[in-house]
């Protein structure tokens, strides 16, 4: 995974990993979990990468967009 740079420094998010459908996120506090177009949405996922790419806002989208939030499937590790 690589690492979220959270430029504000206020994040809950540690780390991002994604593919061409799907992004997966580790959270500070606990917990890897995954977003996938077919459950979100193909421009909630777009989203959610330029966000994690640009390192501000990752996680003010998740817990502004229920159906982002939602629609997260826990990820075993």
């Amino acid at each position: 995974m690589k690492p979220y740079s959270d430029s504000a420094g206020d994040s809950g998010i540690a780390a991002y990993e994604a593919g061409r459908s799907w992004i997966r996120i580790r959270f500070k506090h606990g917990g890897t979990y995954a977003y996938r177009a077919s459950a979100i949405g193909a421009a909630h996922v777009r989203a959610l990468k330029r966000l994690a790419e640009a390192g501000r806002g990752l996680n003010t989208y998740i817990n502004t967009h229920a159906a982002v939030r939602d629609g997260a499937a826990a990820v075993m590790e």
